[in-house]
């Protein structure tokens, strides 16, 4: 995430997914703006470093998903975070408007949760762990919702 102070309170729903899945996941502040040899760094050696896709999640200029992709190969899925001004419009244009062939799967604003769905779901097509997990969570997500109100 760019900011520990204004992205984390979001991003914590994708790790919230992640454990629930029994997904590893490594949690950082890489800013594509204030720190960017951290982002270089990272993204240029994610894959060797044993991950298979990254959650990026940024407000305003909202620059790393598309940065980091733009470094690696591997699947980067972009959270756009609410911004105060722009209500995360400014956020979620940034992360969607990428140019040919620098792709990021843009989820909603403050989306972290289903980044984290996401990310397990491709990380589940070379993992059984991760896709039992999964079908069991979609399957308990199913039976938790009634037929009729109450």
């Amino acid at each position: 995430m760019g900011s520990g102070d204004t992205d984390y309170p979001i991003m914590k729903d994708c790790e919230k997914i992640l454990k629930i899945l029994k997904v590893k996941y490594q949690t950082s502040i890489v800013s594509a703006h204030r720190t960017p040899k951290r982002m270089f760094n990272f993204a240029e050696t994610a894959e060797k470093n044993g991950f298979g896709v990254i959650v990026a999640g940024a407000g305003g200029a909202a620059h790393l998903a598309g940065m980091v992709a733009s470094l690696t190969t591997l699947p980067v899925i972009g959270v756009p975070i609410e911004s105060k001004k722009l209500k995360g419009l400014d956020s979620l244009l940034s992360v969607n408007q990428m140019p040919r062939g620098v792709v990021v799967a843009t989820v909603a604003i403050n989306g972290a949760f289903n980044a984290g769905i996401l990310a397990a779901s491709i990380i589940s097509n070379f993992d059984a762990k991760v896709k039992s997990n999964l079908e069991r969570w979609r399957r308990l997500q199913t039976q938790s919702i009634k037929k009729k109100p109450k």
